[in-house]
């Protein structure tokens, strides 16, 4: 329902795509939206760590009501498969690195929890009814259209935006928090990639991620660099609800739904960055 989203940025495919504008609340809605459909990519959600410590009862109500409301449409519908959008915040702040499926999640955050009761809802569902779920918990997306103008909007938007317009960057803490960050191109193929994996990987979580990290004071210098700026960021409260350091173990998803990573951090960078300057000019 664009909560979170804009029109404008499906306006290439419109004409080629049937859009039903639905909250995820309603659960007549959903039913209806779920009528012939094959695969369910649920990429519904109200994101955001921040925001869902200072509302967590929405972050409830969309994120795992809305999630049920879904899994029940679908079981009813004959749905093949659905694929679950969920996060590396499910981990908490975990003291070892990297970040592995078999770890217990420590959610820090009632967004982080809501993604958690997701994941165990596919779970449920795969064993109850014999729907095949997969989720992917994503480490840190990032890419073109991302709007840095959101009150919540996630960092390499926020940095990118600021630097252009030299601006300094807000960083929470000291900036050595560290973070994995994965070009939106590689979750679209690991979505796709669930819609082909074998059965036999349905039911369980995958780490979605490259496997590598960067501080945050670090982007803000590659940002710069990339810019050719010399930007000083500003310094701020950590905030709560957020982990200090995030790293992958993406080989399970390597080898159970078969997907690797193509595009490097470096490579995604970039090519955020000329999307956003081409975008201010």
């Amino acid at each position: 329902n664009f909560a979170t989203g804009r029109r404008s940025n499906l306006e290439e495919v419109l004409n080629d795509i049937e859009l039903c504008e639905v909250d995820l609340r309603d659960e007549a809605g959903v039913a209806a939206a779920m009528k012939e459909v094959a695969y369910v990519l649920h990429f519904g959600a109200l994101p955001s760590v921040a925001r869902s410590v200072e509302d967590p009862g929405s972050s409830n109500d969309v994120n795992i009501r809305g999630t049920l409301n879904l899994l029940l449409a679908a079981r009813d519908n004959g749905v093949e498969r659905v694929v679950f959008s969920s996060s590396s915040s499910v981990y908490g702040d975990t003291p070892v690195l990297p970040k592995r499926e078999d770890m217990l999640p420590q959610p820090l955050s009632p967004y982080a929890l809501s993604k958690l009761a997701g994941e165990h809802y596919m779970r449920m569902f795969h064993s109850l009814y014999g729907l095949k779920t997969y989720s992917l918990r994503y480490f840190n997306v990032f890419g073109p259209r991302q709007d840095p103008a959101s009150h919540y909007a996630a960092v390499i938007p926020l940095f990118i935006q600021a630097i252009l317009n030299d601006q300094p960057p807000t960083i929470h803490g000291d900036g050595l928090q560290t973070r994995d960050f994965t070009f939106v191109e590689d979750i679209i193929a690991a979505n796709l990639a669930c819609c082909t994996a074998p059965e036999s990987a349905s039911g369980g979580p995958y780490n979605v991620a490259w496997g590598n990290r960067i501080s945050v004071k670090g982007l803000a210098e590659e940002i710069n660099r990339l810019l050719g700026k010399s930007v000083a960021p500003i310094h701020t409260e950590r905030r709560a609800g957020d982990v200090r350091d995030s790293q992958a173990d993406a080989s399970l998803a390597r080898n159970e739904i078969v997907w690797t990573p193509k595009v490097s951090f470096a490579d995604g960078l970039q090519r955020t960055i000329d999307w956003y300057r081409n975008l201010e000019s």
